[in-house]
């Protein structure tokens, strides 16, 4: 929910139909406040923003499968507090699994959990029933427990299986030290409530909803925040053409709200089709015979014609390698975001380029000059496949693709390296959930160096000078009981003004047959410098990864220039990475994190076939909840957004963000730039065969 990411989906304009989802207040499909048994089109986001009273939830929710929901939501609650901070601020998660598909005679029937990892406030969990009665009319009723248990509350209908179901343990609704803790032994406890609610679509832009709620907002209504009067709350939707939807209610009789809410789904681009130009037609090999007549027998002339021509398609040539039938190019792809794709478009350029007795064509991408993958394909095959309505299976299935450690450094050109490059562009920073400045941000220009010598050989640097934010005006300072790796972060921001964020020497390079190695040097990071080493096992066509790295590092000064502290640490970490298949990659992480604690970190990332990513994952170490602080353990959720779904043309481009519900010191890890996985991945393993429908395009 990264405002930067949210300010830019608001932006889109990204048509819906005319009868998508209602959203509650807590920014999930059900009514008003209550849930439905219904779920989002599999794979959308909805962001809703809502304000009732002395009430504003900002809301971030994902349908991660087609039966499973989840939602990360953070409130302000004015009043709510004490004298020392009168305002509540929180942070809260919900999980719906949905467990029956409505039918023609049965209604869909869903489960759910509000406010599981957050302090409680929210807490409740609910069994719901949806049915549609006509193309226009809804009906919803269900039981609520916790917080939704509080009107016409009855007993437990559990009770007969465990009398432990009848009683509930009281919430502990705030306690820091807890915070963020599963209080899994409250859920689906105590007396229940029922509710029911109603949904009417009066035209295909107005939606008028209505519930009987058990919740008596108690907390709330005890310290004058809001006045509840009645259990009926209304609503009226309006959704406008660019799929914004705006929403008034009233709850409790009393309070009226508004709610803004928008819905992107990843797996549509905003931009209708795509702005890149056709792939070139591949021309007769007598047409190309007659083009290259008088350069057939000058290599430079060749390689010259080969480099421009895969220049105009996005490619830097780094090699070229002519024998027999055989020629093999090395190539940097700098613009398509789908490996498959990228090597169509490079071997239609070889199949255009270079004489017809060249008949096998071999595609080398190259990451920093180090091969990553070849892909080979017969000159003939794309020639009679081009236009078939079934090429793009039929080249697959005579293609291969394997592992280029065998080539040595063949074919090299002597102008690929050494390559220095520059750029210049804003840069913008944020900081989350302080609850005296909820978001604070900070921006200047950043100015990027890069030199390559030679192949795997780098040295980068990156440097900002912020001109205007409030990151620095933040007064909190950190209250860690453990060693403040992290919680420090805000004090960069104040004691700096020219920044060297990173400052490195990288090499990489390819020990074996699968492997992938990358020694880093220098200031790693804005707090932290050292050396890197790691090491990644990656075959092709497994979905499998395993990787090993090991870390020394020390706490940089807090003006960010060149000095130390004192505090050093070494980490390292032992990692599996798996492709699940339909997008979804799990990662694991064991080993020893920042502050010297151990432990294993576990992350679950969503890709679209575009490129969108939607990921979360959390860190449990042998930092105890208590010693950790608020939010218990190290969490958060990551969203990358890649620039071709924004503006329908390729490129590699992304704009990323993670979320972090609190940022404490246990289950730190160093950041390190180009880390072996990210760096390969999308050529190795199964990326290019599952991006191979995109080959002929």
């Amino acid at each position: 929910m990264r405002s930067v990411v949210c300010s830019l989906f608001l932006g889109l304009g990204v048509a819906l139909p005319a009868m998508g989802q209602q959203l509650t207040t807590y920014g999930t499909p059900g009514l008003v406040d209550l849930p439905t048994a219904q779920t989002l089109d599999d794979g959308e986001i909805a962001l809703t923003y809502s304000q009732f009273g002395a009430n504003t939830r900002q809301t971030l929710t994902f349908q991660v499968l087609p039966r499973v929901y989840g939602s990360f939501r953070y409130i302000i609650i004015e009043g709510y507090g004490g004298l020392r901070q009168p305002d509540r601020f929180d942070r809260n998660f919900d999980i719906h699994f949905q467990a029956f598909d409505e039918t023609d005679y049965l209604p869909a029937i869903g489960i759910g959990l509000r406010d599981f990892g957050g302090t409680g406030i929210y807490q409740s969990e609910y069994v719901v029933a949806t049915k549609t009665l006509t193309p226009q009319l809804q009906v919803t009723g269900g039981l609520g427990w916790g917080r939704l248990a509080g009107r016409n509350a009855m007993g437990s209908p559990f009770g007969f299986i465990d009398k432990r179901f009848e009683t509930r343990p009281r919430a502990d609704e705030g306690g820091i030290e807890t915070t963020g803790q599963l209080d899994a032994s409250n859920w689906f406890r105590g007396d229940v409530s029922p509710f029911f609610g109603v949904s009417y679509q009066a035209t295909d832009s107005f939606r008028v909803v209505a519930e009987y709620s058990p919740d008596l907002y108690t907390s709330e209504t005890q310290r004058n925040t809001i006045s509840v009067e009645s259990p009926w709350n209304v609503g009226l939707n309006y959704q406008f053409d660019s799929g914004l939807n705006l929403t008034a209610f009233a709850i409790g009789g009393t309070e009226v709200g508004a709610q803004l809410s928008y819905v992107i789904n990843p797996a549509e681009r905003p931009v209708p089709g795509s702005r890149d130009p056709a792939p070139l037609p591949i021309l007769p090999r007598s047409s190309v015979a007659a083009a290259s007549w008088n350069v057939s027998g000058q290599p430079d002339a060749v390689e010259a014609q080969l480099a421009q021509n895969l220049r105009s398609e996005g490619f830097v040539l780094q090699g070229v390698s002519l024998r027999g039938d055989q020629a093999t190019i090395r190539v940097q792809n700098q613009r398509w975001d789908a490996s498959a794709q990228a090597a169509g478009r490079a071997t239609r350029v070889m199949a255009n380029t270079l004489a017809p007795s060249y008949e096998n064509f071999a595609v080398v991408f190259q990451q920093n000059g180090v091969p990553v993958t070849r892909v080979r394909t017969a000159r003939s095959d794309i020639e009679d496949l081009q236009y078939h309505y079934d090429g793009a299976w039929r080249t697959f299935a005579r293609a291969a693709i394997d592992d280029p450690i065998g080539i040595g450094r063949s074919g090299e050109l002597d102008a690929a390296f050494p390559v220095f490059s520059y750029s210049i562009s804003p840069f913008f920073s944020f900081s989350f959930f302080d609850p005296d400045a909820p978001l604070r941000a900070e921006t200047g220009p950043q100015l990027d160096l890069t030199y390559r010598p030679s192949p795997g050989l780098s040295f980068y640097g990156s440097f900002r000078y912020p001109v205007a934010g409030n990151i620095d005006d933040a007064t909190r300072r950190s209250n860690s009981k453990i060693q403040r790796v992290r919680s420090d972060a805000v004090l960069y921001a104040i004691e700096s003004d020219f920044e060297v964020n990173v400052l490195t020497t990288e090499y990489m390079y390819r020990p074996a047959q699968d492997m992938f190695a990358r020694v880093t040097a220098g200031y790693l990071e804005n707090m932290y410098g050292g050396v890197s080493g790691e090491l990644l096992w990656y075959p092709n066509g497994s979905r499998l990864a395993l990787g090993a790295e090991l870390n020394y590092a020390r706490q940089r000064d807090f003006d960010m220039l060149f000095g130390f502290q004192d505090y050093d640490v070494v980490t390292g970490h032992a990692s599996a990475y798996y492709d699940l298949g339909n997008g979804f990659v799990t990662q694991l992480d064991v080993g020893r994190y920042l502050a010297g604690d151990w432990g294993a970190t576990v992350s679950v990332d969503r890709e679209f076939n575009n490129g969108f990513k939607v990921g979360a994952y959390f860190t449990l170490t042998d930092v105890p909840f208590d010693e950790f602080g608020e939010g218990s353990f190290d969490k958060g959720i990551r969203v990358e957004m890649p620039v071709s779904w924004l503006l329908g043309q390729a490129s590699q481009s992304s704009i990323s963000q993670t979320i972090q519900p609190v940022l404490r010191d246990g289950g730190a890890r160093l950041s390190v730039n180009n880390r072996l996985y990210g760096v390969v991945q999308d050529y190795r393993g199964t990326s290019i065969a599952d991006s191979w429908g995109r080959y002929l395009r």
